[in-house]
């Protein structure tokens, strides 16, 4: 019988208890693992929660689909937009329009293939502020590389902008005028041949100096002078085009460069504008100040292809200006100056012509087709005419154009409409003339948004009625602005005013547009009527155009009507108008009255 042995059995049982004590204290180490690893990810999360909520930058998360998940105050703040106003939509909202396109297309781009952009991006908060935003964008994928979430941060640039567009206006703009100042001058000029070169057009440095600045500035003291100087930099700035460049020299010096000009002589035009604007009076403070402009012009490429050269050569132009007397201009090509002197010298007469009633109206008679009695017409053409003190007689085809550049022609368009009604009206309380006068507008007074009123006006204090006054505008003229052209009629046709299109086949009308446009007489272009007998084309056009209008329910004026064959052809073909030195030339009212009251005593 075996002897039992305790101490065996108590070494067995406390291994086995020093073994299960091992595990437990593993199994409360891991515990406490567990609970450290929990408690740090919570205050990570709290950490990470108050980053969110304090961050002074605005911070808004989007799903996949980029639908907006969370926002934090900052953002809230600055865009005006709570989470529960946006939730679930696209941050598009925030847009303003000012962003370019091609921004957004980077944008998604660094995000596809590197999970991360930062831009700048132009928003709009609720209350509608555009404003500039720094932005950083990420990309939250997971294990497996899917994208689920965007976080977006941006922080407001404004202030910042603000500041970058003072030092660029303390670099590159005249401090006191705003306008480029001459270091950023040469560079955009410089810029300016480029493509001047490149697009083979010309281009125009005009260089301009104030006449008796000094003495302004001397007499009045530095503060009314700089005033002075900040107006004419406006009066340039509405003298040119957006694309055009405007700076100051210094002192009294002001450049303009004239872009993409067609020919030299379209400098002439800015000039002349300029002369114009900067010859008005100034009304600074209690003083009524005057100067003027001596331009030198310079024109590349023939004065100079390269910025130095023309700016020397400007000048030299404009001192030439100061010697011929002073407010005007001088190109340093000689036979350019004697266009622009002759340009100038109408424009100046013409504005005399108007203060001093040199201009006059001629008549010539329209009579009709079917007529026996070629003394009185059934309506008149009412023609400018400019009687110079000195020239006598001049031609229309010399100052109208020069009246449409300069902006004359409206004045002395509503010149011609009220004396042709005024005369109309004569007639008629004399019981001698025609039924009609036709008066011709211009493209700047069928664009003027208060032609329909002159009008009404105009007929009103003549007690025209119906159909007693026609307008005429050329095909070209309706045709530039169809929509537009066809208001205005419309409106006038409602006055009762009978109209007329001009110079019918010579321009680029569409039919479509021809039937829409609530007109009642074509006038055939001269240029068919004259060779009506010998060319079977302009006969065949001009027999073509009589039976269309006919169909149209609309009435022909053939003009230019020089002999009695032309005269055959068209009654032949039913021409209901005919007008041309073959019944009468042009002629002052007194004449053609003094011929009606011999013609009415004689019946």
């Amino acid at each position: 019988m075996p002897i039992f042995r305790p101490r065996p059995l108590l070494s067995l049982i406390g291994r086995r208890l020093r073994r299960n004590g091992s595990a437990r204290k593993r199994s409360e180490d891991a515990l406490a693992e567990s609970l450290g690893k929990l408690r740090e990810a919570r205050e990570a999360l709290q950490l990470y929660t108050k980053i969110f909520e304090h961050s002074g930058e605005a911070i808004m998360v989007t799903d996949r689909d980029n639908r907006i998940v969370a926002v934090n105050p900052a953002f809230v703040r600055h865009t005006g937009y709570s989470l529960e106003q946006i939730a679930g939509q696209n941050p598009r909202l925030l847009a303003s329009g000012r962003t370019p396109p091609e921004t957004y297309v980077a944008l998604w781009t660094a995000l596809q293939d590197k999970g991360y952009w930062q831009g700048e991006l132009w928003d709009r908060n609720r209350n509608g502020r555009i404003y500039p935003k720094w932005t950083t964008i990420s990309a939250i994928r997971d294990k497996h590389g899917t994208t689920t979430h965007f976080i977006a941060s941006f922080t407001d640039i404004s202030e910042r902008k603000a500041a970058e567009e003072r030092i660029e206006n303390l670099t590159h703009r005249d401090s006191l005028t705003g306008l480029f100042n001459r270091h950023n001058l040469e560079i955009r000029l410089s810029q300016a041949l480029l493509s001047a070169r490149r697009e083979d057009q010309f281009l125009a440095v005009l260089l301009i100096d104030l006449d008796r600045f000094k003495v302004i500035n001397d007499t009045l003291g530095h503060p009314v002078g700089d005033q002075l100087l900040i107006e004419v930099a406006q009066r340039l700035l509405g003298c040119v085009r957006e694309s055009d460049i405007v700076a100051r020299q210094g002192g009294d010096e002001f450049v303009v460069v004239a872009n993409t000009l067609d020919s030299p002589a379209m400098a002439s035009l800015v000039a002349a504008k300029i002369l114009h604007a900067l010859a008005q009076p100034y009304d600074i403070g209690t003083d009524r100040l005057h100067t003027s402009p001596s331009i030198g012009i310079a024109i590349f490429p023939g004065d100079g292809e390269d910025a130095a050269t023309l700016m020397k050569n400007a000048d030299a132009a404009m001192y030439h200006a100061k010697e011929q007397g002073r407010n005007n201009l001088q190109y340093f090509t000689a036979e350019l100056n004697a266009a622009a002197s002759e340009r100038l010298r109408l424009e100046r007469e013409l504005r005399l012509a108007l203060e001093q009633n040199q201009f006059e109206l001629h008549y010539q008679p329209q009579f009709a087709g079917d007529a026996s009695d070629f003394v009185r017409p059934q309506a008149v053409e009412a023609l400018i005419r400019w009687r110079h003190p000195q020239h006598g007689l001049v031609p229309p085809d010399r100052f109208i154009p020069v009246a449409e550049e300069s902006g004359l022609i409206e004045a002395i368009g509503d010149w011609v409409l009220d004396e042709a009604c005024c005369q109309l009206a004569e007639w008629k309380e004399a019981g001698i003339g025609p039924r009609r006068v036709a008066v011709n507008i211009s493209v700047h007074q069928l664009r003027n948004a208060g032609l329909v009123k002159r009008v009404g006006e105009i007929m009103q204090r003549y007690h025209l009625a119906q159909d007693e006054l026609e307008l005429e505008i050329t095909e070209s003229v309706a045709m530039s602005d169809p929509a537009s052209a066809i208001a205005q009629l419309d409106a006038l046709r409602r006055l009762g005013v009978m109209l007329a299109i001009d110079d019918f086949g010579t321009g680029y009308s569409s039919l479509a547009y021809l039937k829409r446009l609530p007109i009642q007489v074509l006038k055939l272009d001269r240029a068919f009527v004259r060779d009506i007998e010998t060319d079977e084309n302009d006969a065949a056009i001009s027999a073509a155009t009589l039976a269309l209008a006919h169909s149209l329910g609309l009435k022909v004026v053939a003009e230019g009507i020089e002999t009695e064959g032309q005269s055959r052809f068209l009654r032949a073909h039913g021409c209901d108008l005919l007008q041309g030195y073959l019944y009468g030339r042009p002629e002052p009212a007194a004449t053609l009255a003094a011929r009606w009251r011999v013609a009415s005593t004689n019946v």
